[in-house]
């Protein structure tokens, strides 16, 4: 049975990085926003404000997610909570490579729809890995307040993850992800229920998009 709506969140890929502008694997790597990340998540914060009220911001370790959130933060005039389950994949040895680079390897996985059970070398996180941390954290949200609003920021590779936990598809996952600054709204009711995702442009998210 399905429970009354519990929380509404607002799941925000950071803001376009370094590495993204570069076409570069950032995983864990300290890649900052750019200047027109940075410039795009001061106005999304700004739009957003307009039409909802934040009472928690809860943001990914990573230097990029962390300059994200920051305008939120001022926004707002809240404090971002850090939960490092919703950072963004360790790829061992093949992050700060560039795209280009890891398709002429034979050891990386090119395929997203066969990443479920590999683990990149180095001590990488398979698909897998990352889907026991998310499923932590949302397992968590369902035991906090109801009826708040919620903003995660968080990365690319984990609203892959996040897409299957929310819809309930595990271990099938989505190869597709949001653009850098795009908001999915998601009226939160807990894990292994299938929620409806709404997609939201503001500032200039449907610009940047750069899917490996």
């Amino acid at each position: 049975m399905i429970n009354s709506a519990m929380s509404t969140l607002y799941l925000i890929r950071h803001s376009e990085s370094v590495a993204n502008d570069k076409r570069i694997l950032a995983s864990r790597l300290p890649y900052p926003l750019t200047d027109a990340g940075k410039a795009d998540a001061d106005l999304i914060a700004i739009q957003l404000k307009k039409k909802v009220t934040i009472k928690r911001i809860i943001s990914s370790p990573l230097v990029r997610a962390r300059q994200t959130a920051r305008f939120f933060e001022n926004a707002f005039n809240l404090t971002a909570e850090i939960d490092d389950r919703i950072t963004e994949q360790d790829l061992g040895i093949y992050k700060g490579m560039s795209y280009d680079e890891v398709k002429l390897l034979e050891s990386y996985e090119k395929d997203p729809r066969n990443r479920w059970n590999w683990i990149p070398e180095g001590g990488g996180e398979s698909y897998s890995m990352i889907a026991e941390r998310i499923i932590s954290f949302f397992t968590d949200l369902e035991r906090g307040n109801k009826d708040e609003n919620i903003l995660i920021v968080t990365h690319a590779v984990s609203f892959r993850l996040i897409q299957a936990v929310l819809k309930n598809t595990l271990p099938h996952y989505p190869e597709s992800f949001p653009n850098n600054g795009e908001i999915w709204k998601v009226d939160f009711t807990g894990v292994g229920n299938e929620h409806k995702i709404e997609s939201i442009f503001l500032g200039n998210s449907r610009d940047f998009v750069h899917n490996p």
